[in-house]
């Protein structure tokens, strides 16, 4: 049987930790920052870790099982 394949998608937005925990950018962070709060994008600019049912999707796409 062939092997299962790393979701490339998934590979591009999100990491896993050495932990095991999810990474994944927050969100609002691509354009139209102009307006908002200096204290709203700095906020932004850490990684968010995902909690247990979004991260066990997410490390099933990244690390697919044998």
């Amino acid at each position: 049987m062939p092997k299962e394949k790393t979701h490339k998608g998934m590979l591009k937005r999100f990491k896993v930790t050495a932990s095991g925990k999810a990474t994944a950018r927050s969100s609002f962070r691509g354009h139209l920052l102009s307006h908002k709060p200096g204290k709203r994008k700095r906020q932004m600019r850490n990684d968010l870790i995902l909690d247990n049912f979004q991260a066990k999707r997410v490390v099933e796409g990244l690390r697919p099982s044998m």
